[in-house]
């Protein structure tokens, strides 16, 4: 019997265990084979809630490691809010000599000010130290719909009769691509593929066909572990992270002054002339300023409420907070929080210190600005 597959995520359904991937109550695998939802899938599609399932990193990159092995064209999403918390390292492992197109998702989350050429040349500056070889950049958004023509013309470019991979990390929103390209290109008008704020949504390879006998094939994400999404509680995900334009919020610090972004982190101005912190963060995020002096104090005292999230129990599971230092380099640059968000600076010698937990990405990158 032919295995049949969850058309949210793409497991192998199951009837057996209703604590793994894939499980479908009996009375179900009756229904039309082209319309079964997982239960997980079920879940997250009616209920916005994720059931706890142990997801096996190794088995996303296995499925992943196959593309390497085929003459296809690959299309590799980003998240514009998290860039380099999103870019696949070591990409080439994975896609071996097979073209790249670049697309750039949640265009709609940055300000509307900054020019997409823009965009694009800070993209190829950051790409090129991590080995991109890129055909394209595309800038979409595919939760609105935006750029999905440019791109679908760009795949035909440079498909010349093969599949099309589409790849990334979790959370930069290829489920939600894929559905607006169904929408867009067939006469389906519903989301087919699960897509949700929750890492480790798709699990399987999920193929859509195209017209010639070829597919767009979604993959599983790439987990990336020093990202927010990995240790914060499922119920505060919605508040890091942005589903709207980002309103940056701008603060005149003098040296000795510190921002908390809620209780997730730390951002202490220790020395250098007085300047203005860009905050690039979600809507949602609260910032409170203190002085440096009182700020462990006030951490202290008010984390898990004024300060919140994490609450207490989610502090300890993040790990207690570790320093991070940077002095500012002549160009504008920006300090990233991956997956929570970004600070831009415009002046050097700022000494800057990010209290953050161990296992989350903090770095220094030249500023989208």
């Amino acid at each position: 019997m032919e295995e049949l597959k969850c058309i949210g995520c793409g497991s192998i359904l199951q009837t057996e265990n209703s604590n793994q991937v894939g499980y479908i109550p009996p009375h179900k695998l009756t229904e039309d084979a082209d319309e079964i939802l997982c239960q997980r899938c079920f879940r997250i599609k009616h209920y916005r809630d994720l059931p706890d399932i142990e997801l096996n990193h190794e088995d996303f990159v296995k499925i992943l490691n196959d593309i390497a092995k085929t003459d296809a064209l690959v299309i590799n999403v980003v998240d514009l809010f998290d860039l380099t918390g999103s870019l696949i390292h070591g990409i080439h492992r994975y896609i071996g000599n097979n073209d790249l197109i670049l697309v750039g998702n949640k265009r709609d989350i940055l300000p509307k000010a900054i020019n997409n050429d823009k965009i694009k040349n800070w993209i190829r500056k950051i790409i090129s130290d991590y080995g991109y070889q890129v055909k394209d950049i595309i800038l979409i958004s595919s939760k609105r719909g935006d750029g999905i023509d440019e791109l679908f013309t760009t795949i035909e470019k440079y498909r010349k009769d093969r599949n099309v991979y589409v790849i990334g990390c979790t959370n930069v929103g290829k489920s939600t691509l894929i559905n607006a390209i169904i929408k867009r290109f067939t006469p389906i008008t519903k989301d087919v593929i699960t897509a949700s704020i929750y890492p480790g949504t798709t699990l399987g390879l999920i193929e859509i066909p195209l017209d010639d006998n070829h597919f767009i094939i979604d993959t599983p994400g790439i987990i990336n572990h020093h990202q927010y999404a990995f240790y914060l509680d499922k119920n505060h995900l919605k508040h890091i992270l942005p589903d709207r334009e980002i309103n940056p919020k701008v603060y005149q610090l003098n040296p000795r002054q510190t921002l908390f972004i809620d209780g997730l982190a730390r951002i202490d101005f220790v020395s250098g002339k007085r300047t203005s912190f860009v905050c690039h963060f979600s809507n949602a995020v609260k910032i409170h300023r203190t002085k440096l002096e009182n700020a462990d104090n006030l951490f202290a005292k008010h984390l898990g409420e004024l300060l919140s999230p994490p609450t207490k129990e989610e502090y300890e599971k993040l790990g207690k907070y570790v320093k991070y230092e940077f002095k500012t380099p002549k160009e504008r640059s920006d300090i990233v929080i991956s997956g929570l968000g970004f600070i831009s600076l415009k002046d050097e010698n700022l000494k800057v210190v990010v209290h953050a937990p161990k296992h989350v990405g903090v770095y220094i990158r030249p500023s989208l600005y």
